[in-house]
């Protein structure tokens, strides 16, 4: 007889997180059009789905949030009023669907701290919008994951959302997107030799802030401003020029250049509100100068909390010294090590047999 507790399939998926988006700002719908540079990185997320026959489980669907604590029974859509608890992960399962001969038990996982700045929760949502599809006949392409995560995100949720996460997510990799009319962008992922993506790799640093993000009433003062002077502003045009520069640097293996291009779409940041760069973040700056970094890019929109991407200089020992320092000045401040992703969404399973 079939243990009712064994899975009879066990999916799994993974997804990077995002850093150094150079550009950002420029994937929105105000923007109209966009150019993005960004790197995807892990410490990636994770979704794990056991699946059983629906006769050997009470509910159709558990999911199980593990960063939170939360273990619960989610009900179709049209037996609740509204998504309760994790509104984006509720959201995706009923857009997916589960089977009725079915029934779930999905864990999410991630190694990031919530509110990090580093598109999390895109990366959640396309892991989890991935290992879904694996439920039914039919397999959706990366770039439609994508566009289904951020559909999910604005359309069902009403949330503010650029592009540029979902994507990232993904493809993985280091990547320059070009949107040429809101949502719909071309992703050209940037080839370079192992000599020049090892030492990109080596040279990264991530800097959590030790508090989540939360800005929505700054980003929406700027929104405001954006939406009123229309896509041809000057300030987005800066950021775009940002990613080009961005990803002709890296192309050149010129590391000099790609700090400086990190260190001017942080000043664009600024430039669109004094508060996108907050005090934290201009401490880490402060610091990350002294010890010679080439360029640091407040992660994300900007805002309280959050994290930033610094661009070191050549010499490991004083790249050490520098996290030294910063994690020294305030015991929130905390490195996350990261490495480059070489790959996007991956998914893939196995029949399940208890081991």
């Amino acid at each position: 007889m079939t243990n009712p507790q064994t899975p009879a399939r066990i999916i799994n998926s993974v997804a990077p997180i995002r850093v150094c988006d150079n550009g950002g700002w420029t994937d929105t719908w105000f923007a109209e059009h966009g150019k993005i540079f960004n790197i995807g990185v892990y410490p990636y997320v994770e979704v794990q789905i056991d699946v059983y026959p629906r006769h050997a489980r009470e509910y159709r669907c558990i999911l199980h949030a593990e960063n939170f604590g939360d273990r619960y029974a989610v009900m179709p859509r049209h037996e609740r009023q509204e998504w309760i608890h994790h509104p984006l992960l509720e959201a995706a399962i009923d857009y997916m669907g589960v089977p009725d001969d079915l029934s779930v038990q999905i864990s999410i996982y991630s190694e990031a701290p919530a509110g990090c700045s580093t598109g999390t929760s895109a990366s959640v949502s396309v892991a989890l919008i991935g290992a879904l599809d694996q439920l039914t006949p039919g397999r959706i392409a990366p770039l439609e994951v994508a566009y289904v995560a951020h559909r999910i995100e604005t359309e069902m949720l009403g949330q503010q959302s650029g592009i540029q996460d979902q994507l990232c997510a993904a493809f993985g990799g280091v990547n320059y997107v070009e949107m040429f009319n809101y949502p719909y962008a071309a992703v050209s992922p940037i080839q370079v030799s192992n000599d020049i993506w090892w030492e990109l790799e080596r040279r990264l640093v991530l800097i959590f802030l030790g508090r989540s993000h939360s800005s929505s009433a700054v980003h929406e003062m700027v929104i405001h401003g954006l939406e009123d002077a229309g896509p041809e502003n000057p300030k987005l045009d800066a950021l775009r020029r940002t990613a080009e520069r961005s990803r002709d640097a890296l192309y050149a293996g010129d590391f000099v250049e790609l700090g400086q291009a990190m260190r001017d779409n942080t000043e664009g940041q600024r430039n669109l509100h004094a508060q996108l760069v907050s005090r934290d973040a201009q401490q880490i700056i402060d610091i990350a100068r002294e010890y010679g970094a080439l360029g640091w890019k407040v992660n994300g929109a900007g805002g309280e909390g959050g994290s930033l991407t610094l661009l070191c200089g050549s010499s490991m020992s004083r790249k050490r010294a520098m996290i030294r320092a910063i994690e020294g000045t305030n015991p929130l401040f905390q490195n996350i090590p990261v490495y480059l992703s070489r790959q996007g969404l991956r998914v893939w399973s196995r029949d399940g047999d208890g081991v």
